[in-house]
């Protein structure tokens, strides 16, 4: 070997060495974890396999991974402590160069669109999951053993069975088989009409709103939406620089005796079949409005149909959709309430006239949702698993909502007032005895009991929060169930109540709840 080479291979082996090194330190390599074979590592890096074969050795002989003959060679069990202490001298190695440490979080470098400062100064987070034996009455998660996993996979083996001769791009509006089959099933569930090229499967009801505000939206355009609403549909529409335009929600769903007031609008974005989060069904009457307002306006209106599979005590009403005349309706809905939000799957009826847009839209960003689950999906529908398991599901839900109704009367009595309860998996209880300044103290006391609520309050827009006049409503909470059985509902209210009567115990006796 010249003189070059040898250098080169030296070169070489110190710097994966030092990389393995800072990274067994780092924990990016776990204790216990298999390493990469030699011959697989050198074909990854382009290196020989005895420069790798040489590292591996001096990782060894430093304590920092375990070697047997036969098997994988894995990091040992000291190798954080050991990587962090400085390599024993060998020839007069050099001592390793520091490798770049990831970058912490802070202000970008360079210059961001106007989406994207949009889109950072809305302070759009996630609350994170809830500590080990939390009771968490949180909205949107479902338990994991109500999903149908033996059916899903039998679906799945069979759809993987069926190898297609050619591995390629699918449709952007989705696969047919998917398309076909939820065609019929909207029509005989939700009584809408619609050609199968209206229909698009995305990754989600979030990316239907996404593609909503970026196609249907510019900078400065007024979107109507309910007050309080779904903010993370507002947030959408707020990235793409709307101006939100706040109509308020009473005991019937968006009150559209007020929308000839607003200014120009460009969409209206409405949840009709299960108002977010108080739970009205907007009835026919008003639907006619919202459709005779949109038609008058030439404006689009996006009809968020999240949960309508769970009616409890309510008939349902025709959707907007199947009531629109003019083709001014985009309706919206997911599986994520019936099977995970996990699968990422939902769909759009889209108006004629918006098809070809929509679906260059998809194509040019994320080409179509994985063509596998969506082929396992129309197995469901077509051969009536999907249905069956709703059914099972609505059963399992209103015990779970019967339970929490139950234990809110039994453990707050008068003191509580509960509103949505008819549908849909969550509920809004309002506590008339704590004003609406007093929700963050709740939600504290309820926590340093092991429950997690969560406050209606942020529910409402920004805009309508920050008045010079605190709000004229008391405190309420958006109470999901779809989590919990009911032994852990009970005894989430029961200490529920506790954290209540503390908060009353204390404005009782003048003290201010922090």
């Amino acid at each position: 070997m010249d003189t070059v080479a040898l250098h080169r291979r030296r070169g070489a082996s110190r710097a994966l060495y030092d990389e393995m090194r800072a990274r067994i330190a780092d924990g990016t390599y776990a204790r216990g974890a298999a390493l990469p074979s030699t011959r697989a590592l050198a074909a990854e890096r382009g290196l020989s396999r005895g420069t790798v074969s040489l590292v591996y050795e001096h990782l060894a002989a430093d304590g920092l991974i375990e070697s047997r003959a036969g098997a994988a060679s894995r990091v040992a069990r000291a190798a954080a402590t050991a990587a962090a202490a400085p390599p024993a001298g060998r020839g007069g190695a050099a001592r390793p160069l520091p490798l770049p440490q990831p970058q912490k979080a802070g202000r970008p470098a360079g210059r961001l669109s106007a989406v994207a400062r949009r889109i950072a100064a809305l302070g759009i987070g996630d609350a994170g999951p809830a500590a080990p034996g939390e009771i968490d009455f949180v909205y949107g998660p479902l338990a994991g053993a109500d999903f149908p996993t033996l059916t899903w996979m039998k679906a799945l083996r069979a759809v993987e069975r069926q190898r297609p001769r050619r591995l390629e791009y699918d449709d952007p509006r989705g696969h047919l088989d998917l398309r076909r089959a939820l065609q019929r099933h909207l029509s005989q569930a939700r009584g809408l009409a619609c050609g199968v090229e209206q229909i698009m499967i995305v990754n989600g009801s979030q990316q239907a709103l996404d593609l909503c505000a970026r196609l249907l939206v510019d900078a400065g355009d007024g979107v109507v939406v309910e007050n309080p609403g779904y903010r993370m549909a507002h947030h959408a529409f707020e990235a793409a620089g709307a101006r939100l335009l706040c109509i308020d929600v009473d005991a019937h769903g968006l009150c559209t005796d007020r929308l000839d007031a607003v200014p120009a609008a460009r969409l209206a974005y409405v949840t009709p079949t299960h108002q977010f989060p108080l739970g009205s069904l907007l009835p026919i009457a008003r639907r006619r409005a919202l459709l005779a307002w949109a038609a008058r306006r030439r404006a689009w209106v996006i009809e968020d149909d999240y949960d309508s599979e769970y009616r409890y005590a309510v008939r349902p009403e025709a959707t907007l959709q199947s009531l629109d005349g003019a083709g001014r309706v985009i309706h919206v809905g997911t599986f994520s309430k019936t099977l995970s939000p996990q699968l990422r799957l939902g769909y759009m009826v889209l108006p004629t006239a918006l098809v070809a847009t929509f679906t260059a839209a998809r194509r040019a960003a994320d080409r179509h949702a994985a063509t596998g689950t969506q082929r396992a999906l129309a197995r469901l529908l077509d051969d009536g698993s999907y249905d069956r398991h709703v059914r099972r599901m609505r059963r399992l839900q209103q015990a779970r909502q019967h339970a929490l109704v139950d234990a809110l009367a039994r453990h707050l009595g008068d003191t509580v007032r509960v509103e949505g309860a008819a549908s849909g998996l969550h509920l809004v209880a309002w506590l008339p005895a704590l004003p609406a300044a007093a929700e963050p103290a709740l939600v504290q006391a309820a926590r340093a009991r092991g429950v997690r609520v969560h406050p209606i309050g942020p529910l409402f827009h920004p805009s309508t929060r920050t008045r010079t006049k605190p709000p004229r409503r008391p405190a309420g909470l958006v109470m999901g169930y779809a989590l919990l059985e009911r032994d852990a509902i009970d005894e989430g209210v029961r200490r529920l109540a506790e954290a209540v009567a503390s908060l009353r115990g204390k404005r009782r006796r003048g003290v201010t709840p922090r």
